[in-house]
């Protein structure tokens, strides 16, 4: 396709996204109005609509959902019964959950309408950023194997899903930019041999990319630290233009053969003397010099991981682009170059039907239209979708930052039922994440990162107390992480001054919480940790390192690999 082509297919998709965003509530209605004529004699809604597509009668007598409300119908579904017991539309597959956010992974039916949506090109970057068409993107994308359960449908990630279906296969060319990646890559079950591939394809072709990116930012941090540990051997591969044996995928390993090409001693030279640098700081740019962005979600409990990304990537423009969930795409940031903690995302009123339950105080108390949201209130969104899913509770809590035309925009500020308690204080995720956060910048000061962290509360004894793992990592990749006692005990001060006044009041004066603790693990930990999830069932292509550890066996195995413990050795003063 020409550049003239490609740039007209642009200025239409801005149209279409001008128009979604100038009609909300028509829109809106119409999605209510297809949904409620689609499914209204399912199983599921029959029971309070009797049959009846009328918008105020299901807002009448349709209630708020969770998980545990679906889950039967899902189950009857996924063990072989007709899809009309939740879903007007044939049911093509299931999608899992991550099941790192809230616990245990979740299974929901999908039908074509969801990855048309996801199919949905969003082309921002492309008007903000100049000459992306004359690059690539040098993306960490992954498939993992597909489960076939008892209705002999498939069930897997939604990510997968979508790699696998004929959307991303039949993909227009304005769609995306060029992938450094051939397809078998992606396609490839093998997550490590996958990996490898992804990195060896875009350091040969290290001078066309423009963009690096990754579902989450998380995975974009640990494709470094792989690299780390293996550039030496993908400079072998460069010096003798042949592949290691141990990428056995045929397909991964036929695509990728023709991409590595013959022998290529210079550029493995350069490689080598960039990874030889005692510190790496800086890395993606110095490996991909003409990268001018990394796109990655970079929200939520993904924040934590951004200090580190900024180390690598020199401070690279970061773009968190989509909101998406396996439940439904609700929206797009339409100002890709905003300050990270400005990121908002406008609800595209095409995608599902959205309502909000508005948080006061911490309390939910009236829920309202997405044409009917306030600047500045805090909401849970309801979802209903295509696909069986009415009025669902996300568990997700949003804050309203503005409108793009008649569309709001929202913040993603927390999740509900992510937090920490050892007395009546509640702590949760987001002030966890802006805590942790200051104490970072006391470990910088003393050259160490922090790589992740994971949380809990112990009210094994009397006086309970948060615990903290932390893995630190130098900054400089050959330095073995020394841990100075004093920067770790100010880090824990940092961190419990930094919380809410309850916890502080309780801490303090109150004596009823304990010293907070910081228990620094080996490097490698949160890798093994992700592992262990994994056997568990959660994915690897979607997964995030819990804020909270609710799971027994997974503090059990934090604690085989702690190296040091620090407390807070000061009193807190009370404000």
């Amino acid at each position: 396709m020409s550049l003239c082509s490609d740039r007209s297919d642009i200025i239409e998709e801005e149209k279409v996204l001008e128009d979604l965003t100038s009609n909300v509530k028509q829109i809106q209605d119409n999605v209510l109005e297809e949904i409620l004529t689609l499914n209204a004699n399912t199983e599921y809604l029959r029971r309070f609509l009797h049959g009846s597509s009328d918008k105020e009668l299901f807002k009448k007598n349709v209630p708020m959902s969770t998980y545990e409300d679906v889950r039967p119908f899902i189950q009857r579904v996924a063990n072989g019964e007709p899809f009309d017991v939740i879903s007007g539309k044939p049911i093509t597959r299931f999608l899992l959950s991550s099941g790192t956010s809230g616990g245990k992974r979740k299974m929901f039916p999908c039908n074509n309408k969801y990855l048309e949506n996801l199919n949905s090109s969003t082309i921002i970057a492309r008007s903000h950023i100049d000459g992306l068409e004359h690059g690539k993107g040098m993306e960490f994308n992954f498939c993992t194997p597909e489960n076939t359960i008892s209705s002999g449908l498939p069930a897997s990630a939604a990510t997968t899903s979508f790699f696998k279906s004929d959307y991303f296969k039949n993909r227009p060319s304005y769609w995306h930019w060029s992938y450094t990646s051939p397809d078998e890559v992606i396609l490839c079950s093998d997550n490590k041999q996958s990996l490898y591939c992804h990195l060896l394809c875009g350091i040969v072709q290290r001078d066309e990319v423009v963009k690096v990116g990754a579902a989450f930012v998380s995975i974009l941090v640990r494709a470094i630290i792989f690299l780390e540990k293996f550039w030496k051997e993908i400079c072998t591969n460069i010096r003798s233009g042949s592949l290691s044996m141990w990428i056995a995928d045929i397909s991964c390993r036929d695509s990728v053969s023709k991409i590595l090409g013959a022998a290529n001693p210079e550029l493995a030279d350069l490689i080598e003397n960039e990874c030889n640098q005692k510190s790496w700081e800086g890395i993606i740019p110095r490996l991909w010099p003409k990268t001018k962005f990394i796109e990655s979600i970079a929200t939520g409990q993904m924040a934590q991981h951004i200090p580190t990304l900024e180390f690598y990537s020199n401070k690279l423009p970061l773009i968190s682009s989509s909101y998406v969930s396996s439940e439904t795409m609700f929206g797009i940031n339409m100002n890709p170059l905003c300050k990270l903690e400005d990121i908002s995302y406008t609800f595209m009123p095409n995608l599902s039907y959205f309502e909000f339950l508005l948080v006061d105080g911490g309390k939910k108390i009236e829920i309202v239209d997405l044409v009917d949201v306030k600047l500045g209130c805090y909401y849970e969104p309801l979802v209903t979708n295509h696909s069986g899913l009415h009025r669902y509770k996300m568990s997700d809590i949003l804050k309203v930052t503005g409108f793009y035309n008649s569309a709001p925009q929202f913040r993603f500020v927390r999740r509900d039922n992510l937090a920490l308690s050892v007395h009546l204080e509640i702590t949760t995720d987001e002030e966890l994440l802006n805590a942790v956060g200051r104490a970072k910048m006391i470990l910088e000061s003393s050259n160490l990162m922090l790589m992740d962290f994971t949380s809990y509360a112990d009210i094994s004894i009397v006086r309970g107390h948060y615990v903290l793992y932390w893995e630190p990592k130098a900054k400089y990749n050959n330095d073995v992480a020394e841990i100075d006692n004093k920067v770790l005990v100010d880090c824990c001060y940092v961190v419990e001054e930094s919380l809410n006044n309850f916890y502080r009041e309780f801490r303090g004066k109150d004596g009823s919480i304990g010293a907070l603790e910081i228990r620094v693990v080996q490097q490698g930990t949160f890798d093994a940790l992700m592992e262990f999830f994994i056997t568990q069932g959660a994915s690897s292509t979607q997964y995030k390192t819990p804020i909270c550890i609710k799971s027994s066996e997974a503090l059990a195995m934090l604690e085989k690999k702690v190296r040091a413990r620090f407390f807070t050795d000061k009193s807190l003063l009370l404000e």
